[in-house]
């Protein structure tokens, strides 16, 4: 009895794992096992990175604030219990807004801050 190749599939198979190395250099783009594994590499390391991407646009932010609240003459860390005690709910993406893109605002908040 011949043996069964699973062509069709096979083929689509391979085929995912070539279109997916495409602009990779020399024989990680053309030859299948070479693809696959960089792909495969490649697909672990997106993973990881959109979870680090949220720490380091949080990190921005908190720099952004900081360097708004030293032209206030502030901390950080008073700036952010300050807002906590005054009961003002703004979170750390909408400050750093504030601290880049309007500072006046941002000047009433941390007199809010101080006070």
């Amino acid at each position: 009895m011949p043996r069964a190749a699973t062509v069709p599939a096979g083929r689509r198979r391979r085929k995912k794992y070539l279109r997916m190395a495409k602009g990779y250099f020399g024989g990680r783009r053309k030859l299948y096992r070479s693809a696959r594994e960089t792909v495969q590499r490649a697909l672990m390391f997106a993973t990881r990175d959109r979870r680090d991407s949220k720490s380091v646009i949080r990190k921005l932010w908190i720099t952004r604030i900081s360097a708004g609240c030293s032209e206030n003459g502030l901390t950080y860390s008073r700036f952010i219990g300050g807002l906590k005690k005054a009961q003002v709910l703004l979170d750390r993406k909408i400050l750093a807004d504030l601290a880049h893109h309007d500072k006046k605002i941002f000047a009433e908040l941390a007199s809010i801050a101080k006070g």
